[in-house]
């Protein structure tokens, strides 16, 4: 019996380290990254609790969803709504502006704000579909952006049993998407197992009034989503894989996957040039610094461009990268006339000149 009550007690240690070594990889807990810095770079003047998301429009303003408060992850102001900032990159020193929301029925108290996304309809009006997670739940809200008054005027909650754990989004009509769900699992406790024992359940969903569809599934950690400018195909990261994956979109909403690209980095937010369709992406270079956070020891920020993504040899270069010392946990990334916004889970925002 003590025999095998000890093979037991082996046996279960080895599969507890088997989990936790293969954690540690997923979150990169062993590296390091050295500096690459870019000229006059600032940090932005009023945001100091994340810039979690940011979407740049054709005209240069650009929405920051900032405040978010996510399990496992540090929050410097826990007692305070999310906001949605407004800022105008074609301004010299530009500044943000915190967007009003307007509509009887919206709790501002509980707006959380994670992933953002616009769509701009034929008559030039501007949706804004913002990830939110009240009280820890998912919800996508839609806004109609109010570009004299400053104001985000709430249109609709939208909830949907497939769309339980949402992180990021990207509109393709005013009420019509593509979403990631970052994990199977609501329950915080089980929410850990799942990333733990790195069970790949995540997935993407696409939603219209009419149809709500899984149609891509199997990630660890489904994160960023984005679209290229012609529309045909969607970019996914897969943030504990360290891959994006690259998909051709049909005239029926369906996805086929076409490759995917591996890195050295945890991926997160996807933003497109409109112009060259090169992908930027937010990356933490070091997860486990993230989720455990030491302001003696703070995580670090890296930026990447893929160029190409399309042919065999796509070009990746690293942008910017910086141990913390500056900015902490780079979420996403952003282009506009030779300037980059980056952004950060809870920290602040850096502009700077490529």
């Amino acid at each position: 019996v003590y025999c095998l009550n000890l093979l037991t007690v082996l046996i279960f240690m080895g599969i507890l380290i088997h989990f936790s070594l293969s954690l540690s990889t997923r979150m990169n807990a062993f590296r390091e990254i050295k500096p690459v810095e870019l000229p006059n770079c600032k940090l932005v003047k009023g945001i100091e609790s994340g810039s979690e998301d940011l979407e740049v429009l054709h005209n240069g303003l650009a929405f920051i969803s900032t405040g978010l408060k996510y399990p496992g992850i540090k929050v410097f102001e826990p007692d305070k709504p999310g906001k949605i900032l407004l800022m105008d990159l074609n301004e010299e020193d530009p500044t943000v502006l915190e967007l009003r929301i307007t509509g009887s029925n919206f709790d501002l108290s509980s707006f959380n704000p994670h992933g953002i996304s616009t769509f701009t309809d034929e008559d030039n009006t501007v949706y804004l579909l913002v990830v939110s997670h009240p009280d820890l739940k998912s919800t996508v809200e839609l806004f109609k952006f109010q570009e004299e008054e400053k104001t985000l005027l709430h249109l609709k909650t939208i909830k949907h049993k497939l769309l339980p754990k949402i992180n990021d989004i990207v509109a393709v009509g005013p009420e019509h998407f593509y979403a990631t769900n970052d994990h199977y699992f609501v329950d915080t406790y089980l929410t850990f197992w799942e990333m733990y024992l790195g069970l790949a359940w995540s997935y993407a969903v696409y939603y219209s009034p009419n149809e709500v569809q899984v149609m891509a599934s199997g990630f660890d950690f489904a994160n960023g989503i984005n679209i290229s400018p012609d529309g045909k195909y969607v970019y996914i990261a897969e943030s504990m894989a360290h891959k994006i994956h690259v998909y051709e979109k049909h005239a029926n909403w369906t996805l086929t996957p076409l490759k995917s690209l591996d890195f050295d980095t945890i991926v997160d937010n996807i933003s497109v040039d409109p112009v060259t369709g090169d992908l930027w992406i937010g990356c933490h270079p070091n997860g486990m610094k993230v989720f455990f956070y030491d302001p003696e020891n703070p995580p670090g920020s890296e930026v990447l461009r893929i160029q190409n993504i399309l042919t065999e040899e796509p070009k990746v270069t690293v942008v910017y990268a910086d141990n913390g010392t500056v900015l902490q946990a780079s979420t996403t990334a952003s282009v506009y006339k030779g300037k980059l916004l980056i952004g950060t889970v809870f920290h602040r925002a850096l502009y700077c000149e490529l």
